[in-house]
């Protein structure tokens, strides 16, 4: 062979060495192997980003250091040598000491047959959760709806006959009874109010989309809280100023986002470090298939509001977005179900991930693209 021909040769196998690695490390899905006595001898780019520590780290620690205690990857590890066969389990709590509870699918098998290492592939199950759990708001969203429009008829105008007779009944009552009067006056107001932003739920009529950019949103929203509610608190921002913007009604997604800023505003007002973010970035690899069907939507556009207030209870957040559920005293429970209608008509997704000092709420929404009659009226 000459020296060009060599020269080539040499070049392809490292491209190819270069490629596989490139792959590896570019999957989605996290990838460790373990030897005999379940060390880490290697770790995926996705592998780092899920336990929160470098490669050069993982090496140094076993399965079990990584990891909650008695969680059960060590174990199917040591059923993959025994069984020398492939091993896969669907929906286990795989938590680390950060994160005690995080549901995953796991795929073990032998890395050789004459080896005692294994392959181990772990798929975060929170995005097919995320979206049944979509699913399920807005499900209870359209049973609100119903309930709304019967409310709306049959409660608000015998309000308005009620309070007429209060006030009529306030003007010539005995001074030491006008409180009494006063208190019906009030509460049928409060009943109106609140059968009013019920009726918000009763709307199906499809959202007038535009191109919007979230980053004014976000800025507007920051400067209502901070010359009103949060005007005390310290609101920073992380943006990626490369977004492209989302298909939305821009009222809509300032009204999502205010009610996201105000809870946590209200999580952290008695802490004198209290700080909100408001962040952005770009997932270009998001892609989510909806349940019983062939399609799938791309939501590439991540903004998140965090917080780090006390948390939410864990029997409080898988029903978080529905209607009536809250945490306040004097709440409603119907602003985060709003906040998750207000995602759903823009076909987008919204999730909360909560621990002591650090609550996330993640909406993920669809990039905008300009129709074909608009392209070609330019």
């Amino acid at each position: 062979m000459t020296r060009r021909g060599k020269t080539r040769k040499k070049a392809a196998a490292g491209a190819k060495a270069l490629d596989f690695k490139a792959l590896i490390q570019g999957l989605p899905h996290i990838l460790l192997v373990v030897d005999g006595e379940n060390r880490i001898v290697f770790a995926n780019f996705a592998a780092e980003v899920f336990f929160g520590v470098s490669e050069a780290l993982l090496k140094k620690r076993a399965l079990h250091s990584v990891l909650a205690f008695a969680n059960p990857l060590a174990a199917l590890a040591n059923q993959v040598r025994l069984n020398r066969g492939t091993v896969n389990e669907y929906e286990v709590d795989l938590g680390s000491p950060d994160q005690p509870h995080r549901a995953v699918d796991i795929f073990a098998s032998l890395l050789a047959e004459d080896q005692d290492h294994v392959l181990v592939m772990v798929q975060q199950r929170s995005m097919a959760a995320m979206i049944e759990r979509q699913l399920t708001h807005r499900g209870a969203a359209r049973s609100v709806s119903a309930m709304a429009a019967v409310l709306a008829h049959e409660i608000k105008n015998p309000l308005s006959g009620i309070r007429g007779a209060a006030q009529l009944l306030e003007a010539g009552a005995a001074e030491e009874d006008r409180p009494l009067a006063h208190l019906i006056t009030e509460e049928t107001d409060r009943i109106r109010d609140l059968v009013d932003r019920m009726e918000v739920f009763g709307d199906e009529r499809p959202v007038h989309k535009e191109s919007v950019n979230i980053h004014t949103v976000l800025d507007h929203v920051r400067q209502i809280a901070r010359a009103g509610f949060a005007r005390h608190l310290t609101i920073t921002q992380s943006y990626d100023p490369s977004l492209p913007n989302v298909p939305g009604n821009r009222d809509k997604l300032i009204q999502a986002f205010l009610n996201l800023v105000k809870n946590s505003a209200e999580a952290i007002s008695d802490k004198p470090d209290g700080q909100i973010t408001l962040s952005t970035a770009f997932r270009p690899g998001l892609s989510l298939r909806l349940p019983n069907s062939d399609s799938s939507v791309r939501l590439p556009l991540e903004i998140c509001v965090s917080d780090n207030g006390g948390g939410i209870p864990e029997d409080v957040k898988q029903h978080l977005f529905e209607p009536f559920v809250t945490t306040k005293a004097k709440g409603a429970g119907l602003g985060l179900a709003l906040v998750a209608k207000i995602v759903g008509d823009h076909g987008g997704v919204i999730e909360c991930e909560s621990r002591t000092r650090q609550t996330t709420f993640r909406m993920l929404l669809p990039m905008y693209k300009a129709s074909a009659r608009k392209i070609g009226a330019q």
